[in-house]
C-alpha cells in the first residue's frame, strides 16, 4: 500500500490530528488493529506508521551491528519524538506534545503521502521546502534509471 497526495487538515487545541478522509479510508482497509508509531528523525515533521509498517522498519535497523552509532542514534531518536498510539472513534491520532511543538505542527497542516508512512508538516515549512528542494536532473537520473532488459 502507498499513502498518495497532500491533504490539508486540522490539529486541534489537544494537539489530535484529524487524518484525511482518503487516508483514513485506506488505514481501516488495510490496517484494521488502528495502532500507529508517529516519530520523526529530525524534529520538522511527525512520521505517522501504521504499526505493523514501523515493526518492519524497526527489525531492519536491528539487523545492524549494536555498536553502530547510527543505530544507537537511529533509535533513541525515534523514542525521543515518538509515541504509540491508537486512533479515536472520529479518526484522529494524538501527534507527541514534544514532537508537535519542535515541528510547530498546529491548526493547518499538511499530510503528505509517502509509500510506507504519512508526513505531516507545517504547511508554511513545507511550501518553503519544496520551493528550497526542487526535484532535480541528478534526482531523475537515480530513480528513473532505465530498466535492463
Amino acid at each position: 500500500m502507498a499513502f498518495r497526495g497532500t491533504h490539508t487538515a486540522k490539529i486541534d487545541d489537544k494537539g489530535r490530528l484529524k487524518v484525511p478522509a482518503k487516508f483514513k479510508h485506506q488505514l481501516d482497509e488495510e490496517y484494521p488493529e488502528n495502532k500507529y508509531y508517529i516519530t520523526s528523525l529530525d524534529g520538522k515533521s511527525a512520521m505517522i506508521y501504521p504499526i505493523s509498517e514501523w515493526e518492519r522498519v524497526e527489525e531492519g535497523v536491528k539487523q545492524l551491528d549494536p555498536n553502530l552509532e547510527a543505530r544507537k542514534r537511529w533509535f533513541r531518536i525515534t523514542s525521543y519524538y515518538g509515541q504509540e498510539v491508537e486512533i479515536d472513534g472520529q479518526g484522529r491520532l494524538l501527534l507527541p506534545s514534544r514532537l508537535r511543538i519542535k515541528a510547530n505542527l498546529q491548526d493547518d497542516v499538511d499530510v503528505v503521502g509517502l509509500p510506507e508512512c504519512m508526513e505531516v508538516k507545517n504547511s508554511e515549512a513545507l511550501a518553503q521546502q519544496i520551493e528550497d528542494e526542487p526535484f532535480t536532473a541528478d534526482d531523475a537520473k537515480a530513480i528513473c534509471r532505465p530498466s535492463s532488459s
